[in-house]
């Protein structure tokens, strides 16, 4: 059977880009899909536009901590429409990136959403396309909850497009998204209540970064309510009544749900094509990205596996080379370095501490809290976490993490390490870079427990 390309992409995000391009230089015939913008959400309403805007969240903190250093500041102020223009300026410099080197790569790109007909056919815009393997990687959209008033409520996505910037707002949700947004809005100038059902924020990462990473951001003035949740939105003359669960009423500018992303699959067809799908409503595949159907794959976040942008455009790799290069692939899933944008920063490696005792390990821990050699002439009440993870028998690294500035630039380098299976001996051996905060990580003797 002929078809009109080896490959169909659907999706033109960081996973279904590296697929296609990598794709047609192992000599496929490409085409892709996007209905909004080719980068996907990383570039285009994502981590990139987020880091800019933490960038910009800084600033305050820099003013006054320069005080201390000799630095007379003067007035400032702070300006939201000059920083969405500049940021939107960067991202459509990233999408035409992204075009030029799909279509300097061979690949087609068509502009519309597209819907499978048939296991070899999709519908894009009206127009039939066949191809011998179709690739989904639409991503993943955020979860709104079913409450009275959400449509009053933005997700992240409008966030980096608000027309004017909030006095105050309320940010629902625990995760790195809503960790991330409250330390930007409140850098920022504005008043934030975070409010999270949970007992601590940052489900799933270790327990010391959780309770260090909360303490900090209200240190820094976030009003932090966990155990308690959003139960109505009310629109009002000057903005929102929101009711919690405890019964509190808050007035409020803006209301912001972070309350994590789900699989994109709705309106696809993937019923037609018999692609089966999990409990949460991801795409289920092999090692291999390969659905229920034979010759459709899938990618990223729409399968739910690792919902990290550098994991996507690996799994699009393996893909590509698996299928068009006779080379069969696997992406290793295990000590992935991640860093969360917080305020302070994150960034971690390998397993937590309850992770490690949970599989009833003999364990060591290694811990460091302190104030960083900056803040003893700015004066600030900020401190820096590390901590280790040492299995006592092989004194292999089990797990390494850090909360304080530059960590996510750290945890790239010593996940390194931990990937290698490096032991605290190999750690302790070498010599230290002073005056760093990051020599903490190679200098602590003693176990804390």
């Amino acid at each position: 059977m002929s078809f009109d390309y080896d490959l169909f992409v659907i999706g033109a995000g960081s996973g279904g880009v590296r697929a296609a391009r990598m794709s047609a230089s192992h000599g496929a015939k490409v085409a892709i899909a996007e209905e909004y913008r080719v980068g996907g959400t990383c570039v285009i309403r994502g981590c990139v536009p987020k880091k800019l805007f933490v960038y910009a969240s800084h600033f305050a903190e820099e003013f006054e901590d320069s005080i201390g250093f000799g630095w007379e500041v003067g007035s400032r102020s702070f300006d939201w429409p000059t920083l969405i223009a500049n940021k939107d300026t960067e991202i459509d410099r990233l999408n035409k990136i992204y075009m030029r080197n799909l279509e300097a790569s061979g690949v087609e790109i068509l502009n519309g959403r597209a819907v499978f007909k048939d296991a070899h056919t999709v519908l894009v815009d009206g127009r039939e396309i066949t191809a011998n393997y179709i690739l989904v990687a639409t991503g993943a959209t955020p979860f709104m909850p079913h409450i009275a008033g959400i449509e009053h409520a933005i997700s992240s996505n409008e966030a980096f497009h608000l027309e004017d910037f909030p006095s105050d707002i309320t940010i629902v949700g625990g995760g790195y998204i809503a960790v991330e947004f409250a330390g930007i809005f409140n850098g920022l100038g504005a008043d934030v209540m975070l409010v999270y059902r949970g007992e601590e924020i940052l489900r799933g990462f270790d327990g010391d970064i959780r309770t260090h990473v909360q303490e900090e951001m209200i240190k820094k003035g976030v009003d932090v309510q966990t155990e308690n949740d959003v139960t109505s939105i009310q629109k009002n003359d000057d903005g929102f009544e929101i009711t919690l669960k405890d019964g509190m009423k808050r007035k409020t500018s803006c209301v912001m749900y972070a309350t994590g992303r789900i699989p994109n699959v709705q309106g696809l067809g993937l019923d037609v094509v018999g692609v089966e799908l999990g409990a949460k409503g991801e795409i289920k595949v092999d090692a291999y990205s390969q659905t229920s159907a034979e010759n459709i794959y899938a990618v990223g976040d729409v399968t739910d596996r690792s919902q990290l942008t550098p994991i996507a455009i690996r799994e699009g790799a393996a893909f590509a080379e698996t299928i068009f290069n006779n080379n069969p692939l696997v992406v290793d899933y295990s000590n992935i370095p991640t860093a969360v944008f917080s305020q302070p920063p994150v960034g971690t490696v390998g397993m937590t501490e309850a992770e490690a005792r949970d599989e009833m390990r003999e364990i060591d821990i290694y811990k460091s809290v302190f104030r960083q050699m900056k803040h003893t002439l700015s004066g600030r009440d900020e401190k820096t976490l590390m901590k280790l993870i040492v299995d006592r028998k092989t004194e292999k690294v089990l797990g390494l993490h850090i909360v304080g500035p530059d960590s996510g630039e750290m945890i790239q380098a010593f996940g390194i390490a931990v990937k290698m299976g490096a032991t605290k001996s190999q750690f302790d051996a070498t010599v230290a870079v002073h005056p760093t905060a990051a020599e903490e990580l190679v200098t602590m003797k003693q176990p804390a427990s």
